[in-house]
């Protein structure tokens, strides 16, 4: 049983390097690309520490993927203007729901679709305060209302009890806190289901997983994961074998290195990008998310899951993670409201924990999927409907694109990020 995510132990109770130094590892390999004309680029000052769930509370448990910024000005501030320090909780200081649709060419479809989707948020323990966080989310952001009194949003555990929840954590409540708003973010018009495992360990999520499919979502976002192990298969078949279902699954923040979940090769595994405003016809750039060499999205080749048939690339014989990407990088991170064991208030996350929920949010504004498919593969039938990015790096590795962005398929960031809805469709 994996007890943690690669590298971990050197990630506990570890603040973050600031931004600058990724950039100046980025130009002395020869990865960094200089910035648009106009771009806004992520702050060389902002600092940020792993949520506390990145740390496993026990043995045999995973570690959620996500990290909150503590200092700073973020991206998202430099764009507009604002002035206040990241951390002070009183304002959002990273980026909201119009700026993620514009971004990934989603803000019609998110006006529009989604109405009568279910998007399931499994992660461990309970966060009390969910449901009130996330009407105070919406509310700022002039989203429509989504309570348990209007059918919009359901919390259980993982036996699909209502009254029956895990003891709370407030670690994990600001991974939920995380992961249900950028849910909302993406797919406004969808519902919520958030099923809280009464532990963090492989067994207990899974069950939860398997419970929010029996519940009827179409859409499973999962922000956690650990080192890989001989189980894995196992685990596949067990927990993540749901054919029709889009099952997605951060790919870690420990930068290169293989993790599960993301290795199932019946998920859809999401690397993560550092997202900036741009002059370019976009108006957006995004490169691999990486600080540090223990810090980054995570990428790599399984070690015991099979390839997948829609997995072509010839330097892993086995299941090769990303797939597909979206923002993670903290110093162009994401605004969510949370109020369970912190302050009250509005603070900027980011880690593949930021970019599961919103793949899956695509996945579920693009409509339910079709019978017997496996949505893993759709971007592989569409490559050329995402916006494939080119630049960075996550680590050092035995073969480049392991490793390295490129044009195509690449580890670190998959077939690239969201640009409208043609790749999540099939």
């Amino acid at each position: 049983m994996r007890t943690s995510t690669p590298n971990s132990s050197s990630r506990r109770g570890r603040w973050s390097r600031p931004a600058t130094l990724a950039f100046a590892a980025l130009a002395l390999t020869g990865l960094g690309t200089a910035a648009p004309a106009n771009a806004t680029t992520p702050s060389t000052k902002v600092t940020w520490a792993d949520t506390p769930c990145a740390t496993p509370k026990k043995a045999g448990e995973l570690a959620c993927n996500s990290l909150r910024v503590t200092g700073g000005r973020t991206a998202f501030q430099q764009q507009h203007g604002i002035t206040p320090k990241a951390a002070d909780a009183a304002t959002p200081s990273g980026y909201g729901p119009s700026d993620l649709q514009d971004a990934y060419g989603l803000t019609s479809a998110a006006a529009s679709n989604g109405s009568g989707e279910t998007i399931a948020i499994v992660d461990a323990y309970d966060d009390p305060n969910a449901e009130a966080d996330l009407a105070t989310y919406r509310s700022h952001y002039g989203l429509p209302a989504c309570t348990t009194a209007g059918g919009c949003f359901k919390k259980v555990g993982q036996t699909g009890s209502t009254t029956s929840l895990p003891t709370a954590d407030s670690g994990w409540a600001q991974e939920i806190s995380l992961d249900v708003d950028m849910a909302s973010a993406v797919c406004p018009q969808c519902s919520i289901l958030l099923v809280e495992a009464k532990s963090a360990t492989m067994a207990n999520l899974g069950t939860a997983v398997n419970e929010a499919v029996s519940l009827g979502a179409k859409y499973v976002s999962n922000s956690y994961g650990g080192s890989e192990s001989s189980s894995d298969t196992s685990y596949d078949s067990s927990y993540f074998n749901h054919p029709g279902v889009a099952i997605t699954v951060s790919a870690g923040d420990a930068g290169y290195g293989a993790e599960y979940p993301a290795a199932s090769k019946y998920v859809t595994s999401v690397g993560g990008t550092q997202l900036a405003a741009s002059s370019g016809t976009r108006g957006w750039t995004e490169s691999v998310w990486n600080t540090s060499s223990t810090e980054g999205t995570g990428s790599g080749c399984s070690s015991y899951d099979a390839k997948p048939s829609w997995q072509t690339d010839t330097g892993c014989g086995k299941r090769m993670i990303s797939d597909v990407s979206a923002v993670a990088d903290p110093a162009t991170g994401v605004s969510v409201y949370d109020s369970y064991g912190v302050t009250a208030g509005w603070y900027t996350f980011g880690g593949t924990s930021a970019s599961a929920p919103i793949i899956a949010a695509v996945y579920a504004l693009a409509g339910t999927p079709s019978s017997g498919s496996y949505p893993a593969e759709f971007p592989y039938a569409a490559p050329s409907a995402l916006n494939d990015v080119t630049t960075g790096s996550n680590g050092t590795c035995p073969t480049s694109y392991f490793c390295t962005a490129t044009s195509g398929y690449d580890g670190p960031t998959g077939l690239g990020t969201p640009s409208g809805l043609d790749a999540f469709t099939g």
